[in-house]
């Protein structure tokens, strides 16, 4: 009974506050689609398709940080700091190289990038617009999100999400001043919540570092500025990092030419699906907590070689998913049409984006489910080649040529195209099951 109410405490010490922090980094594109709503169709696809593209680099980085806690989790298990630190700033160097090189790409050619997504040049030129704002905002990101990375692995999960707080409460401020022009600001549209986005990333990063120091500071915590592995231990870096970085690159290019087929069947179905990302995005982030939780503590007793303490709370984890999910679906398909009779736009983009819900709430078990097991569990044990090759499988083997072929071959509406590619959610967690089981991703860091 003790040890699983201690279990119990560890999950809610560490999953609470991510989720916490999920929410509140999704609140960020709620109240811009919110707001947004209120300038039109063309708007809210152009921020939903802005937002596809920069969401790229965002999956780079939570891969770059997914690594750093795998080998952080594991290394603090082995109660070894010098690892620590190097695992800390050699995924910093990187995440900071992939800001750079995201940055460059959103400053220099954001027209380009949006015409793959849209022929419509209205919602081109917004989404060009807000992603040349936004692209400033992914630098202080970079820091934030492995800064964040190492507090949470040492049990410091509260740290982070203070940040994220007083960011929400600025971003939330700053839209409703500069989209509409509030308090003698100017009116600025879209552009002003992507001002509103960065100035709120920058916060939070400015915040974090204080945390971040003030934590190393009473922990006695050097940090060492090492980044280099020595022989073995970089080739083992290696091989956490890279097929998390294809994984995470390929299943973020699969998600943008669901995107691309959205866009490509008219404006009203790009805009119902941009309605929806805000609701997908909070019910994910809601059990996101769950798959940093199994992250971090199925790593910590790998790397103390507790294999059967490791299954066993896998098995727990995956169960408090399931029945947290079961339980938003529900509350979804009970408040979403509410949700869409919030926006003013037409009539057919409601009755879409309440389809797409539905659609949505019927598949979020599953999806929860593979973020758990793929996301947290499979890839704790540093074999993140399995999970590599499962969401390749999903993605395009199967979600991308279903999308396809239901959007130009079938010619259905949007919704049943979203839940026809969704179905590679299934065939994924069929994969990740039976591999589960198998045990052969338990393994502790040499």
């Amino acid at each position: 009974m003790e040890k699983t109410q201690t279990f119990y405490r560890t999950v809610m010490g560490i999953a609470l506050p991510v989720t916490l922090q999920s929410l509140l980094q999704s609140s960020f594109s709620v109240v811009d689609q919110l707001m947004i709503g209120r300038l039109g169709s063309s708007s809210i696809a152009g921020v939903g398709l802005a937002g596809k593209f920069s969401s790229i680099y965002s999956v780079l980085l939570g891969a770059v940080a997914a690594a750093a806690g795998i080998m952080i989790s594991q290394y603090l298990g082995q109660k070894e700091e010098k690892e620590v630190s190097r695992s800390f700033y050699a995924n910093l160097l990187l995440a900071s190289v992939l800001a750079v090189l995201f940055m460059g790409l959103c400053l220099g050619c954001p027209e380009q990038i949006m015409w793959l997504y849209t022929k419509d040049g209205l919602t081109g030129r917004i989404a060009a617009d807000y992603l040349r704002i936004v692209a400033f905002s992914f630098l202080p990101m970079a820091f934030t999100s492995i800064a964040a990375t190492l507090l949470r692995c040492a049990d410091a999960a509260m740290l982070p999400l203070y940040a994220s707080v007083a960011a929400a409460v600025l971003n939330t401020g700053l839209n409703y001043l500069l989209i509409f022009g509030k308090l003698g600001f100017p009116e600025l549209g879209v552009q002003g919540a992507a001002i509103a986005t960065t100035a709120a990333q920058g916060i939070a990063c400015l915040l974090t570092v204080f945390f971040f120091i003030r934590r190393c500071r009473r922990q006695d915590r050097k940090l060492p500025f090492i980044w280099r592995f020595d022989g073995n231990r970089g080739a083992q870096f290696l091989t956490i990092l890279c097929p998390i970085i294809v994984c995470e690159f390929l299943w973020s290019l699969g998600e943008n030419v669901y995107t691309a087929i959205y866009g490509n069947m008219g404006t009203e179905a790009c805009a119902a699906m941009t309605l929806t990302v805000p609701v997908q995005t909070l019910m994910i982030g809601a059990l996101g907590g769950l798959s940093q939780a199994a992250a971090i503590m199925i790593g910590k007793s790998l790397g103390s070689r507790e294999y059967d303490r490791a299954y066993r709370e896998s098995k727990l984890l995956m169960w408090y998913g399931f029945m947290g999910s079961l339980f938003l679906s529900l509350a979804l398909l009970a408040a979403g049409r509410f949700y869409v009779g919030i926006y003013r736009v037409e009539q057919e983009v409601q009755s879409l984006a309440w389809q797409l819900l539905v659609a949505f709430a019927v598949i979020s078990p599953v999806k929860v489910q593979n973020m758990i097991l793929g996301g947290g569990i499979l890839r704790s044990g540093g074999k993140t080649k399995y999970v590599m090759w499962i969401d390749f499988i999903g993605t395009w083997l199967f979600g991308v040529p279903l999308g396809f072929f239901s959007a130009f071959v079938l010619k259905l509406s949007v919704p049943y195209v979203y839940f026809m590619l969704s179905l590679e959610e299934c065939v994924r967690l069929l994969i990740s099951a039976v591999l589960f089981r198998k045990r052969s991703w338990m393994r502790s860091l040499e």
